[in-house]
């Protein structure tokens, strides 16, 4: 027997030093969604993708996952590992998200790294867009993931709020690409 998928998520609202962070929790208190209010249209967008027709109603995320939130802002790194958390999408994107969660703070890793990490050293695109589909903001962690010269490469939130987050995490990157001919 299969449990009944929900008809609606809760949404609440958090202040962060880096904009207006949207929770999206269950009714077992799990992250299910984290995204930025200026993004609002594209986390209804990714929630219809992946739960079908799924209200959303104001509701406040559980308190230890808002205070979990805010220490992390506030410079205790680890409490993103303390937030329960669950997400549809593919076994392939899981699996994706799962490995971008064992990048420890202040450490970054190339999409090609990380597709070696998960065995698959030729699926450096596909991780990509995995990484790209991400619904859980700054928790499952794919501000952690670079271009494989350290430079900045493309992140949902923009790319303020990324290097915001490195830079909060002490993690070492490059704000431009090295140029082609001294990439070679």
């Amino acid at each position: 027997m299969t449990a009944v998928p929900p008809d609606h998520f809760r949404v609440d609202r958090l202040k962060t030093p880096i904009g207006e962070a949207l929770l999206v929790t269950d009714a077992d208190g799990h992250l299910r969604m984290l995204d930025w209010s200026d993004f609002e249209a594209r986390l209804e967008r990714l929630l219809r993708r992946q739960y079908g027709a799924i209200k959303l109603v104001p509701g406040r995320a559980p308190a230890d996952m808002r205070r979990a939130i805010d220490d992390y802002f506030a410079g205790d790194l680890a409490q993103l590992r303390t937030i329960a958390w669950r997400t549809a999408g593919t076994p392939f994107q899981r699996k994706v998200w799962k490995a971008l969660c064992s990048i420890p703070a202040g450490k970054t890793l190339s999409y090609g790294a990380l597709a070696v990490k998960l065995d698959m050293p030729r699926a450096m695109r596909a991780v990509g867009l995995a990484n790209g589909a991400n619904p859980i903001s700054v928790v499952v962690p794919c501000h952690r993931v670079i271009g494989f010269d350290g430079s900045l490469t493309g992140y949902g939130g923009g790319l303020d709020r990324k290097r915001w987050l490195l830079t909060h995490e002490g993690a070492a990157f490059r704000d431009k690409p090295l140029s082609r001919a001294l990439a070679a």
